[in-house]
């Protein structure tokens, strides 16, 4: 079982900079992969990062990919996204997500966090 929470959310303007934090509450947090999800208004979620646990690499949507950045502290159970040259098309709702030891990310991981809301408004 691993219970996730995120944080971090918030209004910043275009251009700004936000970063969200994943907490996670359980046992051996080094063993799961870890995705960020994003969903915008009236679309459907989308995977934005995945981290990979069987390699210990890190994907990125091309969508985010030079804005977006991961990062992974296993001591505190916790991941980050610092998200970087932000605009309106970010706004959404951030969810991360974990599996057991996945090498991919999908709708379907077994854990989810509740989300939260970036809002990139002038």
């Amino acid at each position: 079982q691993l219970q996730l929470v995120e944080s971090g959310g918030g209004l910043v303007q275009p251009g700004g900079s936000l970063s969200l934090s994943c907490v996670a509450d359980g046992h051996n947090f080094d063993y799961y992969g870890i995705g960020w999800f994003r969903q915008a208004p009236g679309k459907e979620r989308e995977e934005i990062v995945c981290y990979s646990s069987h390699v210990g690499s890190t994907t990125y949507s091309d969508s985010v990919k030079g804005r977006f950045t991961f990062a992974r502290d296993a001591a505190k159970k916790t991941v980050h996204l610092q998200m970087n040259s932000l605009s309106p098309e970010d706004t959404g709702v951030y969810f991360c997500a974990a599996e057991w030891y996945a090498n991919v990310c999908h709708e379907t991981m077994s854990y989810w966090g509740k989300g939260t809301l970036v809002n990139v408004s002038a």
